[in-house]
């Protein structure tokens, strides 16, 4: 089953995107012409241009928090939410042609995963009116609170490690004798498969996205379609499953800092049914606590995508005109609708709550943007830092220190942040073409601004991966890293022959990536010191297990306490059997 195409920023080189400032106007450079600032000058803003490349704006008052850690990954980021694609042809990075790009305004995800039904009656609002078109974009109150109520749904259903069957089947193949015939062909210094997981459910006809994972004491969890799963970290045996009333469509990346979490549902289980319900999850227990439904008025909330955050006990919801917040203990709302015209559509999770802000405009277009901190109780705005016109915020790569991706049509440009919020530097490209895996990248529903493969930071540097070429059937790459203060490369360190790396985060003075898997090789986590140097094993999957990993070709990787963990981002089949017999996790460790 094609999936919709991912929204994430354009794959490539990326550079200084704005125009010269003013006090520096100079002729435009001929096409192809490449600049670079003096080594140790900051990239500005305003920077000469550098590659195709997005960005620059002029320094705003403004700061950045650490983020809690992940559940996945980093403590000091947003944290990787994708597994690289493995070593299949082209990378496993799906390349969609121009004309397959979906356009959205601002952020938020316009038509993305939404179903006909609803952007048919969306669109019944929609009126010509005198050769214009108008929306109607009030939804009967003034929309200063949103509205959450407590659900007359049947609530959800939970099945212990014995289960019953009918929140979640068992699979149908022996996967403890297929991992032990993978181990039992180990090398030297290799790591084992320590478990296989299925995908074991009656999926709908187009499958299902798949959220998660969330790794939580000595359980991880993944969430697909109607049913939440927890499972042993050390041998995949399933503690608990909770079925949920209606279909998944949003998730946070991170859960509260003692494993509470809030999914986004769908009101009811008509295909026409919106993501507009929440329904709040331990995670350690498997046991359902509130849930409610606020309201989405309008044509830009009805149609954008939902993105979610958690930040300290604070859930937001976001969307393309709005953002909702709710108390992740008690469901209590905590604000809703902001003053002013600038709204936010996405947060970063994390202690910080550092959002991107959609302005509407005289167009009603949604262009104007900017990176806001923002009191996650109250809505207060802390600081803001204005984003040039035109450009959008793409990804949160970082909170602490603060990176932003940001894109404009076709260009792409990242720059870094202050605490405060000033400017700090842009990264220069160069000539290399890079490319990172984010959350919304792999759902066909959710547009989160944080968790990204390919890109992981620390307090002196930020570290990308480069794109291997599209046209190397043993395709290879190299990691970048750049100064934070200059924005220069200060050194790359190549991928081994075959296989390709991508960062996970920093950890203990060092770079943690996960290395795809290639032919006839294992994959596995490797390191490199903030010096660079040639990447060294920290775990080794066994190369009996090639085939496997290789089949998590568009997927996403979490790596804590010694264990690394593959999970699809959507599961489909050609039929029952197929979705059902098809991998959904895989764990290695020793």
């Amino acid at each position: 089953m094609a999936q919709p195409p991912g929204q994430q920023p354009p794959q490539g080189s990326f550079g200084a995107p704005y125009d010269p400032p003013p006090e520096s106007v100079r002729p435009s450079p001929p096409p192809g012409y490449v600049s670079a600032p003096p080594p140790g000058q900051a990239v500005g803003p305003y920077g000469a241009p550098v590659q195709p490349g997005p960005y620059g704006t002029p320094a705003q008052p403004g700061p950045y928090g650490v983020a809690q850690p992940g559940p996945y990954s980093a403590p000091t980021q947003p944290g990787p939410y994708g597994c690289p694609p493995s070593q299949q042809p082209g990378y496993g990075y799906p390349q969609q042609s121009q004309s397959q790009q979906s356009p959205r305004p601002g952020g938020g995800g316009f038509f993305r995963g939404r179903r006909g039904a609803v952007v048919g009656a969306v669109l019944a609002v929609v009126l010509l009116a005198g050769g214009g078109i108008w929306f109607a974009t009030s939804g009967g109150d003034d929309g200063s609170k949103p509205t959450a109520k407590a659900s007359t749904d049947p609530g959800p259903g939970t099945t212990g490690g014995g289960g019953d069957g009918k929140a979640e089947d068992q699979g149908t193949h022996d996967l403890r004798a297929e991992a032990e015939a993978l181990n039992a062909k180990r090398r030297t210094g290799e790591a084992k498969v320590l478990w296989l997981q299925e995908g074991g459910v009656d999926l709908p006809r187009n499958g299902s996205d798949v959220y998660g994972p969330w790794i939580v004491g000595d359980t991880v969890v993944k969430a697909m379609f109607r049913t939440v799963t927890g499972y042993s970290v050390t041998d995949g045996s399933r503690k608990w499953s909770l079925r949920m009333p209606s279909s998944l469509c949003a998730a946070p990346s991170q859960p509260t800092a003692d494993g509470k979490i809030v999914f986004g549902i769908e009101t009811g289980t008509a295909d026409d049914a919106l993501c507009n319900s929440l329904q709040m999850v331990d995670l350690t227990t498997g046991k359902a606590g509130w849930r409610k439904t606020y309201r989405r008025q309008g044509a830009w909330d009805l149609l954008s995508d939902v993105s979610m955050a958690i930040n300290g006990d604070t859930v937001t919801v976001g969307r393309t005109s709005r953002t909702d917040a709710f108390r992740v203990s008690d469901g209590a709302v905590l604000f809703g609708e902001l003053p002013g015209n600038c709204q936010p559509f996405g947060f970063a999770s994390g202690p910080v709550a550092i959002a991107a802000t959609s302005c509407q405009t005289a167009a009603d277009d949604h262009k104007e943007q900017q990176v806001q901190r923002i009191d996650p109780v109250t809505g207060k705005v802390r600081w803001t830092y204005k984003v040039k016109k035109g450009w959008e915020v793409a990804q949160f790569y970082s909170v602490s220190p603060l990176v932003v991706s940001l894109k404009q049509a076709d260009k792409w440009a990242i720059i870094v942040l202050n605490e405060n919020g000033t400017y700090r530097s842009q990264l220069v490209g160069g000539t290399d073409e890079y490319g990172t895996k984010c959350g919304g990248d792999l759902l066909t529903e959710g547009k989160n601004l944080d968790n990204c493969l390919g890109v992981a930071s620390d307090d002196r540097t930020v570290y990308l991966a480069t794109k291997p070429p599209e046209d190397d059937l043993t395709p290879t790459n190299k990691v970048v890293a750049f100064d934070l203060n200059t924005g220069q490369a200060k050194w790359k360190a190549a991928a081994p022959a075959g296989q390709t790396l991508m960062p996970i985060r920093t950890e203990g003075g060092r770079l943690l990536m996960y290395l795809a898997a290639g032919k006839n090789k294992g994959g596995g986590i490797a390191s490199l010191p903030q010096t660079g140097g040639t990447p060294q094993m920290v775990l080794r999957h066994p190369a009996a297990a090639a085939t496997v990993e290789r089949g998590f070709f568009d997927s996403r990787v979490a790596y804590r306490n010694g264990r690394c963990i593959l999970m699809h981002a959507r599961i489909s089949g050609i039929d029952d059997e197929d979705e059902k017999s098809m991998k959904s996790m895989a764990g290695f460790g020793s």
